[in-house]
């Protein structure tokens, strides 16, 4: 049987201790999950899932319950990892020579139209697109993990982020343009 949420967080504001375990309990799948999606590159998983929960405690008086919990905790989760890139600098183009080996057989291939990538350069390939994710800024980054990465709809991001529909379909139109970019960039630096 599930967790009494509602109860739950009853219960954590009474200052239940317990409760309080329960709660995190319950919650930490999620927070972990958009946590990774969405983790800066010089921050630690555990840290900003801390950094998550911190706020989610500190703020429990202030959830309402117009919402469900689990939408409430996802926003403060995608807003604090925001936060966090924007406080990292990320270089805004990717070079050719920030590319692995595999990396750059990856983007050979696209040069070269060959089709579908071999098995082996699978790994590289993922790595490739986490690196032009990582040059976007936070939003864009944001809404083309959420959309193109982990499948959501465009109702689902808006109730994540708070954005308006017509605004995540915009900032993904531009996130993938400026992905399409960077990827132009570095296959006119492989042609020889």
């Amino acid at each position: 049987m599930g967790l009494d949420v509602v109860a739950c967080v009853a219960r954590v504001r009474a200052g239940d201790e317990d409760a309080a375990r329960e709660l995190l309990a319950h919650l930490t799948p999620l927070v972990l999950k958009i946590v990774r999606s969405h983790l800066p590159r010089r921050t630690s998983e555990e840290d900003l899932v801390q950094a998550v929960f911190v706020k989610v405690f500190t703020k429990l008086d202030q959830f309402g319950g117009a919402v469900p919990l689990a939408h409430w905790v996802s926003r403060i989760a995608v807003n604090t990892c925001l936060n966090q890139l924007a406080h990292e600098k990320i270089r805004p183009e990717l070079r050719h020579a920030d590319l692995s080996e595999d990396e750059e057989a990856v983007i050979q291939n696209l040069a070269a139209d060959t089709g579908e990538l071999p098995a082996e350069q699978s790994l590289a390939s993922r790595e490739l697109v986490e690196k032009m994710l990582a040059k976007l800024n936070p939003a864009d980054r944001l809404v083309i993990t959420l959309i193109h990465l982990e499948g959501r709809t465009v109702e689902e991001v808006r109730a994540v982020t708070g954005w308006s529909g017509p605004l995540v379909k915009v900032r993904a139109f531009r996130a993938r343009q400026k992905m399409k970019q960077h990827l132009a960039q570095l296959l006119k630096e492989t042609k020889p």
